[in-house]
C-alpha cells in the first residue's frame, strides 16, 4: 500500500516523499511538477501520452495542467520511492523573475530531465533531511528546494530566456465562455460535474463546448473539476479540524469510502494519512476553500 513518509505544505506549494506501489489515475495540477526517484526500484508516469521513466538518471517534469498518470511498472512487492515537487508558479516568480512563466503549459519543453552527478546529490542531501529533521525551519526548506528547482531546470535550455517561451506557442487566450463555466464550478465543487448543465449555461452544444473546455484549459472538464475537488479537499484537511468524515460529506462524496478512493487515486494515501503527516507552513486562514 503506497504512503506518506513527509509532507510539507506552505507557500511554495507542496513537498511531498512518497512510498509508492500502486498507480494513480489520469490528473493534473495547477502547480508545475517535479517528480524525482529518492529510491527504490525505476517506475513511468504517462505524461502527453507517452511514457516517461522515472530513475535514478531521469527525472519527470509535468507542467501546469498537464494531465498525466503513474504506471507503477516496478516488479510486484517493490516500491519506489518518490519525491514529488508540487510548485506553486507565483511563488517562484517572487523568487526569481526569470521563473515567472513557471505556469506556462510550455515551460518545461520535455517530459524528462537527465540529473546531473551534483543534482543526484542534491537530492540526497533534500531527502535526507526531510527525512531526519523534525522540524524544518520554512526558510531552510525553501532555500533546499528553490536551489533544487534550479539545479534540475538547469539541465535544459530555455529557461532563462522568457521572450523565446512566449514565442513557443503561446497558451491561446481563454474564452469567456469557458471562464463562465469554470466559474460555475468553482462556486460548489462539491456539486457532481454536469456537462451537459454547463453546456447549456454558456450556449453551446455539448460537443463544441467540451472541445472549446479542452483547448483553452488543456484538460477535460472532468479533470479539472476534479483538480477544483482535490484541492478543496486539501484545504480542508490542513486548514480545519473538521472530521474526515464531515469533510467528505462536504465535498460531495456520498460515503468517506469514496472520498478516500478519490483522494487515493490522485495521490497514493488516504485523506487521514495527509493530514497525520502533513507539515503547514501557512499561518492560519479562512477554514473555507481557497480559490487556486
Amino acid at each position: 500500500m503506497s504512503s506518506a513518509i513527509k509532507i510539507f505544505q506552505g507557500r511554495f506549494g507542496r513537498v511531498a516523499l512518497l512510498d509508492m506501489d500502486a498507480p494513480l489515475v489520469a490528473h493534473a495540477h495547477h502547480h508545475c511538477h517535479i517528480l524525482i526517484k529518492a529510491g527504490g526500484a525505476d517506475s513511468a508516469f504517462i505524461v502527453r501520452g507517452e511514457r516517461a521513466p522515472i530513475t535514478d538518471e531521469l527525472a519527470v517534469l509535468v507542467n501546469a495542467w498537464e494531465p498525466h498518470a503513474y504506471e507503477h511498472v516496478a516488479p510486484v512487492d517493490a516500491h519506489t520511492l518518490i519525491l514529488a515537487l508540487y510548485i506553486e508558479p507565483g511563488w517562484l516568480a517572487d523568487l526569481q523573475r526569470s521563473l515567472a512563466l513557471s505556469a506556462h503549459p510550455r515551460f518545461f519543453p520535455q517530459r524528462c530531465v537527465r540529473l546531473s552527478p551534483a543534482t543526484r546529490k542534491m537530492v540526497e542531501e533534500f531527502v535526507l533531511e526531510l527525512w531526519w529533521d523534525d522540524e524544518v525551519s520554512p526558510s531552510r526548506l525553501e532555500d533546499l528546494l528553490f536551489n533544487l528547482i534550479i539545479a534540475v531546470v538547469e539541465s535544459y535550455t530555455g529557461w532563462r530566456d522568457l521572450s523565446t517561451l512566449l514565442k513557443s506557442r503561446p497558451p491561446v487566450a481563454m474564452d469567456p465562455r469557458v471562464r463562465r463555466a469554470i466559474a460555475i464550478m468553482r462556486q460548489d465543487v462539491a456539486r457532481e460535474l454536469d456537462v451537459d448543465m454547463l453546456a447549456t449555461s454558456t450556449g453551446l452544444s455539448r460537443a463544441h463546448f467540451f472541445t472549446l473546455f479542452q483547448r483553452d484549459t488543456q484538460v477535460t472538464p472532468l479533470v479539472y473539476a476534479n483538480v477544483l475537488r482535490f484541492e478543496a479537499a486539501i484545504q480542508r484537511l490542513t486548514k480545519t479540524q473538521d472530521a474526515v468524515g464531515d469533510v467528505s460529506h462536504e465535498l460531495g462524496f456520498s460515503a468517506p469510502s469514496h472520498f478516500s478512493r478519490f483522494f487515493r487515486s490522485h495521490l497514493g494515501i488516504t485523506p487521514t494519512d495527509y493530514r497525520r503527516k502533513v507539515n503547514l507552513f501557512d499561518p492560519p486562514s479562512d477554514p473555507r476553500v481557497e480559490e487556486i
